[in-house]
């Protein structure tokens, strides 16, 4: 019975009507999974079309940066002083680290690339995973014909023609800066669209007018196989073109500042600043010792590296804009013309003692650069004499407090506001309170005047400062922004020295008879009339520093022009330089001077002494003079300035 049951139940399980059942069942499942997979092909075929395409050409696509040439920078003559040349760069598609050092091992056999080159390279790929890693931005043709040689061997091999910044002239080497390759720093600050490998300016004119000069970049893309070898160029209509940068044109005469390179003195350090008096534009801006801009475009040796940021002579800083020293008797223009517009004086104001080689003031005396003494001067002859002791008893009669207050007005605490990066303020007291504030209420005299009216003491301005007051002397007083590109400028006031035009007349005549008749006369031109002054600035780590600011011709000025040479003992050695650049800039035969030999006394100061630095001040730049070296004849005592009790 048992067995009978079981077949039954094995013939049952066949019976034709189960067996539809289970194909019923089984045709359900089948067209239940085709239609998933129709509606998954839908879903990729169709809708998910452009999303799987992209993914296929990223496979196949690498993109490509394309930099765009940097605008051209001009002079006003249109001359050159920045251009693009053209160049080659080799660069490594995106890949595994592992291969990209195999390649790399490849491409130093033949490029000569040190294991520290191999690492940047490393680097940019981890920095930048998904574009080409630079490996040479200079490659020489010898070396580029060498890897196409042998491009089948080296996968992911990129060679393409960019073109490359050119700096034909080192003369212009802190005006116009230097491009190079952008920081992750840089990236985060300012420079977040400049992918990195990028280049940007670094410094001068490439930095601030950057964004001009850059322009956009471009995209290429190119086929690549498996392996990452380049097959092939993409269509042309995927590729998008670079915009180039703006050009920039600036007020440089490049033959004036390749003038004065020329002219200045061999191995010495300073600067030489020209201006247009009547409307501020700079016509040279010229540092010493320079530098080759070049070197950077491609990456810079760490050798040179070392030797221009280790250099005593620091030749990256713009001596002109960026270093302060005190202004010596330059400063004296200064203190004549508050005198002037207080009414003080006239130009033929004596003052009450002669010069006689120094003045006792309180327990002190105060020496003149001259020691026999200049005898009794009018204003207009103690500007040419450059006498000390005349400036000392104006500086009393000014008063520190109205001293101090003209001084900032006229901005001699600030920067001019040129369009160069960079600039540091000038350094000077904001008011009387800064002396309480050193060495405390009523602990320091008005002896402090007598150091500041002969531009020492807590004084320290720039190039470009000093030359600004030059500017309005030799022009109708009114204070001009300098600037190196034409712009269109909203000014609504222009700030004054608030003279009338007799006092100016004074002050130029005053100057004249410098170059004419006093500390200047070995810079005197023939057929120029050239209106100046000299200054010793003090240094107490050697040799005292020396100015010379003068504008012509001193009838109507058309250019301003000022220099400091370090340790060059006094301005006389300077003037014969700024008189060559001022002939030569008005088509003057300047040999005259140029043979000229400086025979007359040194217009110098007092002996440096070290001051407290000012709080709110950026960094320790002051001398002043102490001018109580060791007589035997008089007892010396501290500066009336430090602090003591008041003398009664």
């Amino acid at each position: 019975m048992a067995n009978a049951a079981a077949t039954e139940h094995r013939v049952n399980a066949f019976h034709p009507y189960l067996v539809d059942r289970r194909l019923g069942i089984a045709r359900t499942g089948v067209w239940i999974v085709l239609g998933i997979m129709v509606l998954s092909f839908f879903r990729t075929q169709i809708l998910g079309h452009g999303k799987y395409q992209l993914q296929s050409e990223t496979n196949r696509l690498r993109p490509i940066p394309l930099p765009a040439p940097r605008g051209v920078i001009y002079d006003r003559n249109g001359h050159v002083m920045a251009e693009n040349v053209p160049g080659y760069t080799v660069s490594l598609l995106p890949g595994p680290e592992a291969n990209l050092r195999s390649t790399l091992a490849l491409i130093a056999s033949i490029a000569n690339i040190d294991s520290a080159a191999i690492a940047r390279v490393l680097q940019r790929a981890r920095r930048a995973p998904y574009q080409p890693s630079l490996v040479l931005s200079d490659a020489p043709f010898k070396v580029v014909s060498a890897l196409e040689e042998r491009r089948i061997a080296i996968p992911g091999l990129l060679i393409q023609a960019e073109p490359k910044r050119s700096y034909p002239d080192t003369a212009v080497a802190q005006l116009v800066g230097y491009v190079a390759e952008v920081t992750e720093a840089e990236r985060a600050a300012k420079f977040a669209r400049v992918r990195l490998g990028g280049l940007v300016g670094k410094d001068g004119l490439e930095l601030e007018y950057d964004s001009v000069l850059r322009g956009d970049e471009g995209l290429r893309f190119v086929e690549v196989n498996a392996r990452g070898q380049m097959v092939r160029e993409a269509a042309a209509a995927a590729n998008l073109r670079p915009v180039p940068g703006t050009d920039l044109h600036t007020t440089i005469d490049l033959d004036l500042q390749q003038y004065i390179a020329r002219a200045f003195p061999p191995g010495q350090r300073g600067a030489v600043l020209a201006l247009n008096p009547n409307t501020g534009e700079v016509l040279a801006l010229y540092s010493a010792p320079t530098f080759n801009p070049n070197a950077f475009v491609s990456g810079i040796s760490p050798a040179y590296w070392r030797t221009l940021s280790e250099s005593p002579s620091t030749p990256l800083l713009d001596r002109a804009i960026k270093a302060r020293y005190p202004p010596g008797s330059t400063w004296k223009l200064a203190i004549a013309a508050m005198a002037l517009k207080r009414g003080i004086v006239g130009p033929r104001s004596h003052m009450p003692i002669p010069c006689r080689g120094g003045l006792q003031y309180g327990n002190r005396f105060f020496r003149c650069w001259n020691a026999r003494g200049h005898g009794d001067l009018t204003l207009t002859e103690a500007i040419a004499q450059s006498c000390d002791v005349y400036f000392y008893q104006l500086g009393i009669k000014l008063g520190v407090s109205s001293l101090l207050e003209d001084a900032n007005d006229w901005g001699f605490r600030g920067r001019t506001g040129i369009d160069l990066p960079g600039e540091i303020a000038s350094e000077f007291p904001t008011g009387p309170e800064y002396y309480d504030r050193i060495y405390g209420p009523r602990r320091w005299t008005s002896a402090v005047a007598l150091n500041l009216a002969i531009g020492q003491g807590e004084n320290a301005q720039t190039l470009i400062q000093m030359v600004r007051l030059y500017q309005q002397l030799a022009s109708d007083g009114r204070m001009r922004t300098p600037f190196v590109v034409r712009q269109t400028r909203t000014e609504s006031q222009h700030a004054s020295l608030d003279i009338n035009a007799d006092q100016l007349a004074t002050l130029r005549r005053a100057m004249i008879a410098v170059v004419e008749q006093g500390t200047a006369r070995g810079s005197r031109v023939a057929n120029l009339t050239i209106a100046g002054k000299t200054g010793t600035a003090q240094n107490p780590h050697g040799l005292d520093h020396g100015w010379f600011i003068a504008f012509a011709p001193a009838d109507k000025p058309e250019v301003v022009v000022g220099a400091i040479i370090e340790f060059a003992r006094h301005g006389t050695a300077v003037a014969p330089l700024v008189s060559r650049a001022i002939a030569h800039y008005l088509g003057i035969d300047e040999r005259t001077a140029a043979t000229m030999q400086v025979t007359i006394p040194n217009d110098s100061a007092p002996a440096p002494f070290q001051i407290p630095l000012i709080p709110d001040s950026v960094r320790p730049a002051f001398t002043r003079p102490d001018s109580t070296r060791p007589d035997t004849t008089r007892p010396v005592i501290p500066d009336s300035a430090v602090a003591r009790p008041r003398t009664r």
